[in-house]
Protein backbone atom coordinates (compact mmCIF):
# COMPACT_ATOMS: atom_id res chain seq x y z
CA UNK A 1 0.00 0.00 0.00
CA UNK A 2 2.86 2.71 1.08
CA UNK A 3 4.73 1.56 -1.87
CA UNK A 4 1.72 2.35 -4.63
CA UNK A 5 1.37 5.83 -2.87
CA UNK A 6 5.08 6.81 -3.32
CA UNK A 7 4.29 5.55 -6.94
CA UNK A 8 1.53 8.17 -7.44
CA UNK A 9 3.65 10.71 -5.20
CA UNK A 10 6.01 10.28 -8.07
CA UNK A 11 3.97 10.31 -10.96
CA UNK A 12 3.05 13.80 -12.92
CA UNK A 13 -0.45 13.76 -11.19
CA UNK A 14 1.02 13.09 -7.65
CA UNK A 15 3.22 16.16 -8.04
CA UNK A 16 0.72 18.66 -9.45
CA UNK A 17 -1.64 16.99 -6.00
CA UNK A 18 1.55 18.00 -3.57
CA UNK A 19 2.10 21.28 -4.98
CA UNK A 20 -1.97 21.91 -4.77
CA UNK A 21 -2.09 21.26 -1.36
CA UNK A 22 1.06 23.48 -1.04
CA UNK A 23 -1.22 26.47 -2.82
CA UNK A 24 -3.76 25.69 -0.23
CA UNK A 25 -1.75 25.32 3.19
CA UNK A 26 -0.21 29.05 1.94
CA UNK A 27 -3.84 30.21 1.62
CA UNK A 28 -4.21 29.87 5.06
CA UNK A 29 -1.61 32.10 5.88
CA UNK A 30 -2.68 34.89 3.18
CA UNK A 31 -6.73 34.36 4.41
CA UNK A 32 -6.84 36.59 6.71
CA UNK A 33 -9.22 39.10 4.85
CA UNK A 34 -11.15 35.88 3.12
CA UNK A 35 -9.99 36.85 -0.50
CA UNK A 36 -8.21 33.58 -0.96
CA UNK A 37 -10.52 31.03 -0.89
CA UNK A 38 -12.97 33.48 -2.98
CA UNK A 39 -13.58 32.00 -6.44
CA UNK A 40 -13.51 35.78 -8.27
CA UNK A 41 -9.74 36.05 -6.73
CA UNK A 42 -8.93 32.71 -8.36
CA UNK A 43 -10.67 34.02 -11.91
CA UNK A 44 -9.10 37.17 -12.30
CA UNK A 45 -5.69 35.64 -11.42
CA UNK A 46 -5.89 32.82 -13.99
CA UNK A 47 -7.19 35.73 -16.32
CA UNK A 48 -4.23 37.93 -15.54
CA UNK A 49 -1.98 34.79 -16.48
CA UNK A 50 -3.45 33.86 -19.29
CA UNK A 51 -1.34 36.01 -21.54
CA UNK A 52 1.94 34.61 -20.15
CA UNK A 53 0.35 31.06 -20.22
CA UNK A 54 -0.02 31.43 -24.36
CA UNK A 55 3.11 32.03 -24.62
CA UNK A 56 4.47 29.54 -22.72
CA UNK A 57 2.62 26.59 -24.53
CA UNK A 58 4.33 28.35 -27.68
CA UNK A 59 7.90 28.10 -25.78
CA UNK A 60 7.20 24.82 -24.46
CA UNK A 61 7.27 23.22 -28.23
CA UNK A 62 10.82 25.25 -28.62
CA UNK A 63 12.02 23.70 -25.58
CA UNK A 64 11.35 20.08 -26.09
CA UNK A 65 14.02 20.51 -29.03
CA UNK A 66 16.69 21.63 -27.13
CA UNK A 67 15.79 25.57 -28.74
CA UNK A 68 14.76 28.55 -27.02
CA UNK A 69 12.44 31.89 -28.76
CA UNK A 70 14.07 34.58 -26.76
CA UNK A 71 11.48 36.76 -29.49
CA UNK A 72 8.18 35.71 -27.89
CA UNK A 73 7.49 38.87 -25.79
CA UNK A 74 8.90 41.43 -28.92
CA UNK A 75 6.50 39.59 -31.27
CA UNK A 76 3.43 39.69 -28.82
CA UNK A 77 4.35 43.66 -28.30
CA UNK A 78 4.53 43.90 -32.74
CA UNK A 79 1.28 41.86 -33.52
CA UNK A 80 -0.35 44.12 -30.93
CA UNK A 81 0.46 46.97 -32.26
CA UNK A 82 -0.46 45.78 -35.87
CA UNK A 83 -3.84 44.25 -34.54
CA UNK A 84 -4.90 47.67 -32.63
CA UNK A 85 -3.46 49.75 -35.88
CA UNK A 86 -5.66 47.80 -38.42
CA UNK A 87 -8.67 47.59 -36.09
CA UNK A 88 -8.81 50.65 -34.30
CA UNK A 89 -6.87 53.40 -37.05
CA UNK A 90 -7.94 51.47 -40.59
CA UNK A 91 -11.51 50.13 -39.38
CA UNK A 92 -10.47 46.37 -40.79
CA UNK A 93 -12.86 44.10 -39.54
CA UNK A 94 -12.43 41.23 -37.23
CA UNK A 95 -11.98 38.49 -39.54
CA UNK A 96 -9.31 40.29 -41.46
CA UNK A 97 -7.50 41.99 -38.37
CA UNK A 98 -7.21 38.58 -36.57
CA UNK A 99 -5.49 36.52 -39.77
CA UNK A 100 -3.31 39.02 -40.46
CA UNK A 101 -1.79 40.02 -36.81
CA UNK A 102 -1.76 35.81 -36.38
CA UNK A 103 -0.08 36.01 -39.99
CA UNK A 104 2.61 38.48 -38.54
CA UNK A 105 3.57 36.44 -35.92
CA UNK A 106 3.72 33.04 -37.63
CA UNK A 107 6.06 34.88 -40.28
CA UNK A 108 8.61 35.90 -37.69
CA UNK A 109 8.63 32.54 -36.04
CA UNK A 110 9.41 30.72 -39.43
CA UNK A 111 12.15 33.13 -40.24
CA UNK A 112 13.84 32.31 -36.43
CA UNK A 113 12.65 28.76 -37.58
CA UNK A 114 14.74 29.17 -40.75
CA UNK A 115 17.79 30.29 -38.98
CA UNK A 116 18.05 27.82 -36.71
CA UNK A 117 17.29 24.55 -38.07
CA UNK A 118 18.07 25.88 -41.70
CA UNK A 119 20.98 27.93 -41.36
CA UNK A 120 22.34 26.49 -38.18
CA UNK A 121 22.39 29.51 -36.21
CA UNK A 122 22.06 28.89 -32.21
CA UNK A 123 18.72 29.76 -31.15
CA UNK A 124 19.76 32.20 -28.52
CA UNK A 125 21.52 34.18 -31.51
CA UNK A 126 18.71 33.81 -33.89
CA UNK A 127 16.05 34.76 -31.72
CA UNK A 128 17.76 37.32 -30.00
CA UNK A 129 18.31 38.88 -33.20
CA UNK A 130 14.37 38.38 -34.02
CA UNK A 131 13.74 40.17 -30.38
CA UNK A 132 15.19 42.82 -31.36
CA UNK A 133 14.32 42.97 -34.90
CA UNK A 134 10.48 42.77 -33.89
CA UNK A 135 10.42 45.36 -31.26
CA UNK A 136 12.32 47.67 -33.17
CA UNK A 137 9.29 46.96 -35.81
CA UNK A 138 6.72 47.62 -33.46
CA UNK A 139 8.22 51.45 -32.63
CA UNK A 140 8.41 52.10 -36.80
CA UNK A 141 4.80 51.30 -36.96
CA UNK A 142 3.76 53.06 -34.21
CA UNK A 143 6.06 56.16 -34.14
CA UNK A 144 6.79 55.05 -30.58
CA UNK A 145 3.33 55.43 -29.68
CA UNK A 146 0.38 53.52 -28.07
CA UNK A 147 -2.13 52.91 -30.50
CA UNK A 148 -5.17 53.71 -29.21
CA UNK A 149 -8.51 55.81 -29.95
CA UNK A 150 -6.77 59.02 -30.48
CA UNK A 151 -6.13 59.11 -33.95
CA UNK A 152 -4.12 61.76 -35.66
CA UNK A 153 -4.75 62.79 -39.35
CA UNK A 154 -2.27 64.29 -41.67
CA UNK A 155 -3.46 67.86 -40.85
CA UNK A 156 -1.67 67.45 -37.83
CA UNK A 157 -5.31 67.45 -36.11
CA UNK A 158 -6.38 64.75 -33.37
CA UNK A 159 -9.37 63.00 -32.99
CA UNK A 160 -10.97 60.30 -31.50
CA UNK A 161 -12.66 57.05 -32.53
CA UNK A 162 -14.59 54.09 -30.92
CA UNK A 163 -12.68 50.98 -29.99
CA UNK A 164 -13.93 48.28 -32.08
CA UNK A 165 -16.03 45.68 -30.08
CA UNK A 166 -14.16 42.94 -30.82
CA UNK A 167 -11.86 43.82 -28.28
CA UNK A 168 -14.37 43.76 -25.64
CA UNK A 169 -15.79 40.05 -27.20
CA UNK A 170 -11.89 39.03 -26.11
CA UNK A 171 -11.35 40.14 -23.23
CA UNK A 172 -15.62 39.80 -22.46
CA UNK A 173 -16.94 37.57 -19.26
CA UNK A 174 -18.38 34.31 -20.17
CA UNK A 175 -21.01 31.84 -18.77
CA UNK A 176 -22.33 34.08 -16.84
CA UNK A 177 -19.11 36.18 -15.43
CA UNK A 178 -17.46 32.82 -14.83
CA UNK A 179 -14.35 33.13 -17.26
CA UNK A 180 -12.79 35.47 -19.17
CA UNK A 181 -12.80 35.17 -22.74
CA UNK A 182 -9.21 35.57 -22.58
CA UNK A 183 -8.81 32.41 -20.51
CA UNK A 184 -10.94 30.75 -22.59
CA UNK A 185 -8.39 31.31 -25.18
CA UNK A 186 -5.70 30.14 -23.33
CA UNK A 187 -7.11 26.85 -21.91
CA UNK A 188 -7.38 26.06 -25.73
CA UNK A 189 -4.29 26.61 -27.08
CA UNK A 190 -3.19 24.68 -23.60
CA UNK A 191 -5.18 21.78 -24.76
CA UNK A 192 -4.25 22.10 -28.43
CA UNK A 193 -0.96 21.89 -27.17
CA UNK A 194 -1.22 18.85 -25.04
CA UNK A 195 -2.48 16.81 -28.25
CA UNK A 196 0.13 18.05 -30.43
CA UNK A 197 2.84 16.57 -28.25
CA UNK A 198 0.98 13.52 -26.69
CA UNK A 199 -1.26 12.42 -29.78
CA UNK A 200 0.53 13.60 -32.79
CA UNK A 201 3.41 12.11 -34.76
CA UNK A 202 5.34 15.86 -34.89
CA UNK A 203 5.25 15.87 -30.77
CA UNK A 204 7.02 12.97 -30.77
CA UNK A 205 9.39 14.11 -33.33
CA UNK A 206 9.84 16.90 -31.58
CA UNK A 207 10.64 15.10 -28.38
CA UNK A 208 12.85 12.98 -30.75
CA UNK A 209 14.75 16.02 -31.72
CA UNK A 210 15.42 17.30 -28.02
CA UNK A 211 16.81 13.86 -26.66
CA UNK A 212 19.16 13.68 -29.54
CA UNK A 213 18.95 14.88 -33.09
CA UNK A 214 21.47 13.78 -34.70
CA UNK A 215 19.49 10.49 -34.09
CA UNK A 216 16.84 11.61 -35.22
CA UNK A 217 18.01 12.88 -38.19
CA UNK A 218 19.33 9.48 -39.26
CA UNK A 219 16.10 7.76 -38.30
CA UNK A 220 14.45 9.48 -40.87
CA UNK A 221 12.55 12.25 -38.73
CA UNK A 222 12.50 15.42 -40.79
CA UNK A 223 14.75 17.73 -38.46
CA UNK A 224 14.93 20.88 -40.29
CA UNK A 225 11.00 21.07 -41.14
CA UNK A 226 10.01 19.93 -37.69
CA UNK A 227 12.19 22.59 -35.76
CA UNK A 228 10.99 25.32 -38.12
CA UNK A 229 7.45 24.35 -37.58
CA UNK A 230 8.04 24.69 -33.63
CA UNK A 231 9.05 28.22 -33.93
CA UNK A 232 6.46 28.84 -36.32
CA UNK A 233 4.35 27.82 -33.78
CA UNK A 234 5.64 29.83 -30.27
CA UNK A 235 5.22 32.53 -32.61
CA UNK A 236 1.64 32.10 -33.81
CA UNK A 237 0.98 31.68 -30.78
CA UNK A 238 2.97 34.88 -29.44
CA UNK A 239 0.29 36.57 -31.68
CA UNK A 240 -2.29 35.19 -30.04
CA UNK A 241 -1.30 36.46 -27.15
CA UNK A 242 -0.53 39.80 -28.50
CA UNK A 243 -4.47 40.12 -29.39
CA UNK A 244 -5.16 38.81 -26.56
CA UNK A 245 -3.12 41.31 -24.72
CA UNK A 246 -4.11 44.46 -26.66
CA UNK A 247 -7.84 43.72 -26.16
CA UNK A 248 -7.51 43.28 -22.60
CA UNK A 249 -5.54 47.25 -22.63
CA UNK A 250 -7.57 48.59 -25.18
CA UNK A 251 -4.76 49.66 -27.13
CA UNK A 252 -1.50 48.33 -29.08
CA UNK A 253 1.64 49.03 -27.18
CA UNK A 254 4.97 48.86 -28.69
CA UNK A 255 6.49 48.13 -25.26
CA UNK A 256 3.95 45.28 -24.71
CA UNK A 257 5.98 42.22 -23.94
CA UNK A 258 8.94 43.38 -22.37
CA UNK A 259 10.93 40.45 -20.10
CA UNK A 260 7.66 38.37 -21.13
CA UNK A 261 9.69 35.49 -22.64
CA UNK A 262 11.66 35.08 -19.28
CA UNK A 263 8.20 34.76 -17.44
CA UNK A 264 7.24 32.13 -20.46
CA UNK A 265 10.92 29.89 -19.87
CA UNK A 266 9.46 29.92 -16.16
Amino acid sequence: MISRVLRFLASPAGRALIALGLVLLLGLVFHADGAFYKFGTHRDAIRQASVCGILACGMTLVIITAGIDLAVGSILGLTGVCFALITIHWGWPAWQAIPAALAVGAACGAVAGILTAGAGIQPFIATLAMMVFARGLAKWASEGKKISQAVTDPDGSIRFVDIPRIFEWIDSRLLGGTVSGVTLVFLVCVAVTWILLARHRWGRQLYAIGGNEEAARLSGVPVVRAKTMAYVASGLLAAVAGICHAAQARQGDPEAGATYELTAIA
